[in-house]
């Protein structure tokens, strides 16, 4: 095949970052939750069919040469040791288990596999399995089984790839990205144990009043949050079990409010949430930094909440754009960054929404 045939036969699929709007963090302890997709942000990846199976590094995300050892020290601090490779590996490993473990025969033939982002990193806003969302969808239509996949599946696949690599994190995410839109998810233990999967009901993105994203330019690490809260649940602390499930009633309660576009009782849920997390995880946990994202906001009266684990925050202004412009003085004062919050419509085609549909 010449690299002009190849070149016309390369797909790209796109995966945007996500906020948990209400009900985060009870997506991992049988809860409900409410995400939507962050237009602001997405990660693209490409494939392209080839003689050898490639997955190419990030010039800049899987950086290998460098200036001096200064230069590394420094970029290892704030950027990690991590880059997109590894996520792109490892959902070509469990995308190919799934589909032998299944029956679905894939056909013969090679990719390269590169990816690009512009997600910020730690900021709570799903930039890995953005990545691997993406590279799903390339897969799904380079073997030509998007219609044998259903739709419902494909968040566990790509949880199931990064839990390949010791990532912690819950479903709520991953159906956000691959549903896109607004989102309401249930994760009852019944639905968990019966189908794999919680049941997740798409929302009209026109409900959602304006909303602003604060995120901080040096984040901190967003998968140490969960750690004593998750042991302590699983040891049967009655006030974190009791106060997962409230956190749980609260996506419950904030799916009827935007239906009836209540949104003094939405702003009201949104700061509940955030209290929630914090008598649960307590301040050390949750880190200076991002309890202060929150508070800016509070402090001009907005209502605010956790995108994720820390790193990034959603914001409501209620009281319209003279609230926004504080909020904005505000953050720019502490040196945070805020942006308006574009919401992304579902990205689901004919084919996907068939396999909704199908038992």
């Amino acid at each position: 095949m010449s690299s002009d045939e190849s070149e016309k036969l390369v797909i790209e699929h796109k995966a945007y970052a996500r906020a948990g709007l209400l009900g985060n963090p009870s997506d991992v302890y049988y809860g409900r939750t409410m995400s939507f997709s962050i237009g602001n942000f997405w990660a693209s990846v490409r494939l392209q069919p080839s003689k050898d199976l490639v997955i190419l590094p990030h010039p800049t995300h899987d950086l290998v040469q460098f200036d001096s050892l200064p230069h590394m020290v420094n970029r290892l601090q704030t950027e990690g040791y991590y880059g997109g490779v590894r996520l792109l590996m490892a959902i070509c490993k469990i995308f190919h288990n799934y589909c032998k473990d299944n029956n679905l025969s894939l056909h013969e033939g090679n990719f390269s596999l590169s990816y690009d982002t512009n997600i910020p990193r730690q900021t709570g806003l799903s930039g890995s399995s953005a990545i691997v969302c993406a590279a799903l969808s390339c897969l799904l239509d380079f073997y030509d089984v998007r219609h044998l996949i259903k739709v419902e599946v494909r968040p566990n696949l790509i949880l199931n790839a990064e839990k390949e690599l010791g990532i912690v994190a819950g479903l709520q995410d991953r159906v956000a990205q691959v549903y896109g839109g607004l989102v309401y998810m249930d994760f009852s233990k019944k639905y968990m144990e019966d189908l794999g999967h919680g049941i997740y009901t798409p929302m009209d993105i026109g409900l959602l009043p304006p909303l602003h994203l604060i995120y901080a330019e040096n984040p901190s690490d967003s998968g140490k949050v969960h750690s004593t809260v998750r042991q302590r649940w699983l040891d049967g602390d009655k006030f974190i079990i009791s106060s997962m499930e409230e956190v749980a009633k609260i996506a419950l309660v904030g799916q009827k409010a935007l239906l009836d576009k209540d949104y003094a009782k939405f702003a009201s849920l949104m700061n509940h949430n955030f209290d929630l997390r914090r008598q649960m995880f307590g301040d050390d946990a949750l880190g200076t930094l991002n309890i202060e994202m929150v508070e800016v906001a509070r402090r001009v009266g907005a209502a605010s909440k956790f995108t994720g684990s820390g790193g990034a925050v959603v914001v409501f202004c209620p009281e319209g754009p003279s609230q926004v412009k504080l909020l904005e003085a505000a953050c720019k004062k502490s040196g945070f960054v805020i942006q308006p919050v574009e919401v992304m419509p579902s990205f689901l085609n004919e084919i996907d929404l068939e396999t909704l549909s199908s038992k």
